[in-house]
């Protein structure tokens, strides 16, 4: 009996990552599109950094908030394409067990930063549109240091309970993860005991972290469209609305993927695994891609500075 125990419950050393599961023919082919995905977040992201660095105009909390969003983006995005690129390609599906629970942490941890960066950028607006003239009073270089470090923080240490909890499971059987990448309950699903702290926790984090977030974020936008709505004309409405439109599209694009993603792996038991994995990657790499071309765009000051930067490099 505790010969087969020993042999059906193991700790590997390493995982097996499969990918996408049912679509490994197409592996090469689903490669181009999240490759050009990865290559447009780099370069954006790499060129708000660069503008807002460059001009002296740009340095307010609106754009420091911008700068950690690219930063969490790049990381993001960098903790899992680069692996899934390697198995897409090269067939590499190998992955160190220390190196699945680091990348499951970078994850898990850079994707709650960036719900607390959206919720300060929200908040940013708020005191922008509802308190205007204490707008350079309230959010101060040291305010919006500190907002920046207690979203690291919460981000950083609440998530640290997921490797954790991972690394003290038994498992048995297989080591083999049917995803591109360490995603928690992908690999707790593995263990070979009760692991229902771990889908508590995860239910914790998801409701205590990005639930708040979005609640916070609508109660700073109610007051947003009570203080738009208040003002005399219909120009100066759409004005002023028109200065939240980048941010209502990024919040858009990162929580609908991440929810969908969500509510499907919890509840969707009919729905193939190759869909699960799918909408696990792009809620990863479609808001990274996504937001530095609405900021760009959308944003005058951003957008004129770089043009200014490129004509002036032209001539």
């Amino acid at each position: 009996m505790s010969g087969s125990n020993t042999t059906d419950f193991i700790n590997p050393s390493t995982f097996i990552l499969l990918g996408i599961p049912g679509l490994e023919v197409a592996h090469v082919w689903i490669s181009i599109p999240f490759c050009t995905m990865y290559a447009i977040a780099v370069l954006g992201n790499f060129t708000i950094l660069f503008v807002v660095k460059r001009e002296q105009s740009l340095h307010g909390p609106m754009y420091y908030f911008l700068c950690m969003l690219a930063i969490t983006d790049l990381v993001l995005s960098t903790s899992i394409l680069p692996k899934t690129l390697s198995i897409f390609w090269f067939n590499s599906t190998e992955i160190d067990f220390s190196a699945c629970l680091t990348q499951m942490y970078f994850i898990h941890c850079f994707t709650g930063m960036e719900s607390g960066i959206f919720v300060a950028m929200a908040f940013d607006r708020y005191v922008a549109i509802c308190h205007p003239l204490r707008h350079s009073t309230i959010l101060t270089n040291h305010v919006v240091a500190k907002i920046g470090l207690a979203v690291v923080l919460r981000g950083g240490i609440f998530v640290l309970f997921y490797p954790f909890l991972a690394s003290q499971w038994p498992y048995c059987r297989t080591n083999i993860i049917p995803h591109t990448y360490c995603e928690h309950i992908a690999v707790v699903k593995q263990a070979c005991t009760d692991i229902h702290v771990s889908i508590y926790y995860g239910v914790f984090l998801i409701v205590s972290g990005m639930g708040l977030d979005m609640f916070f974020i609508t109660v700073s936008y109610i007051q947003i469209l009570r203080a738009i709505f208040s003002l005399p004309t219909k120009d100066a409405q759409l004005k002023t609305f028109g200065t939240c439109i980048s941010h209502l599209c990024a919040i858009l694009a990162f929580y609908i993927p991440a929810l969908f993603s969500f509510l499907t792996q919890r509840f969707g038991h009919n729905v193939p695994q190759h869909f699960h994995v799918l909408m696990a990657n792009m809620y990863l790499l479609v808001p990274p891609m996504l937001n530095p071309i609405i900021y760009g765009v959308r944003t005058k000051q951003i957008w004129d500075r770089l043009l200014q930067l490129i004509t002036h490099k032209g001539t």
